[in-house]
C-alpha cells in the first residue's frame, strides 16, 4: 500500500521524504490556507519536491469552471492530479480531463455508489472518506471493503485512496483490506512508528551497552 501526506504544510513533506516511505501527496483549500502562503506558490513547491502524485483540488461548482481550474492545475507538473468533488457537475469534468490524460482524483466520496460512478466515469483515484463517516456513528472501513470488492468484482483499474484518516489502526485496516493507498496527517505517519515496547527495547539495549567494556563507539 502506498502512503500518502495529506498536508500542505513543505516541513512535513521533506520530513517524510527524508523518511523514504511517501508517494504522493494530496492537498486542499483548508490545509494550503493554514500556511498562511499563497495557494499556487505551495502547490508549486508541493509539485517540484514530490516524485508521485501531487492532488491538487479545483474549488468551481460547475463541470466548466472545475475543467478550467484543472487545466490550470495540471500545467504545474506532470504529476498533479486533479481532485474533483463527487457531484453530477464532477463526474461531466472528469470524463473531460481524463479525455485529456489529466488524471483526476474523486474527492468526498461516502458510498459504494459514487465510487462507482466515479469509476465510471473513468477517475484515476476515489478518495471515500472514512474518519467522517465515523465522526457521525458510521463504519468508514465497511465502506472500503465495499468499494475494494466491487472493484475487485469488475476488474475496475480505478485506485482506492483512503481518506480523512484519524489513526494508525485506519492505516492498518487499510492495509488489511487491500487499499491502493492511504492518505494521513502527518501526525498520524509519525504514530506508525511507535510502540512502547519498541522504546521500552532500546532503552535496555542502551543500559546494557553502556556495561561492555571496550565499546568501540
Amino acid at each position: 500500500m502506498q502512503f500518502f501526506l495529506d498536508t500542505g504544510n513543505v516541513d512535513e513533506i521533506k520530513q517524510a521524504l527524508e523518511w523514504g516511505i511517501l508517494d504522493g501527496v494530496t492537498t486542499n483549500p483548508t490545509l494550503i490556507a493554514k500556511t498562511g502562503r499563497s495557494f499556487m506558490e505551495v502547490a508549486k513547491e508541493i509539485v517540484k519536491l514530490v516524485d508521485g502524485p501531487v492532488s491538487l483540488e479545483t474549488v468551481s461548482l460547475n463541470a466548466e469552471g472545475m475543467i478550467k481550474e484543472g487545466r490550470m492545475l495540471a500545467e504545474l507538473g506532470d504529476n498533479v492530479v486533479v481532485k474533483i468533488p463527487m457531484t453530477p457537475e464532477g463526474v461531466k469534468a472528469i470524463q473531460v480531463l481524463e479525455s485529456e490524460g489529466i488524471p483526476v482524483n474523486v474527492t468526498l466520496i461516502f458510498s459504494p455508489a459514487q465510487a462507482l460512478i466515479a469509476a465510471k466515469a473513468g477517475a484515476t483515484f476515489v478518495s471515500p472518506f472514512i474518519g467522517r463517516l465515523d465522526d457521525i456513528s458510521g463504519e468508514g472501513m465497511k465502506l472500503i471493503r465495499e468499494v475494494k470488492t466491487i472493484f475487485d468484482n469488475y476488474d475496475i483499474d480505478t485506485q482506492i485512496i483512503v481518506a480523512s484518516v484519524r489513526h494508525p489502526m485506519h492505516v492498518v485496516e487499510a492495509a488489511l483490506i487491500g487499499a491502493d493507498i492511504c492518505t494521513m496527517p502527518f501526525e498520524v505517519m509519525k504514530k506508525l512508528f511507535n510502540h512502547p515496547l519498541t522504546d521500552k527495547g532500546l532503552e535496555q539495549f542502551l543500559k546494557d551497552w553502556e556495561k561492555v567494556p571496550g565499546r568501540p563507539f
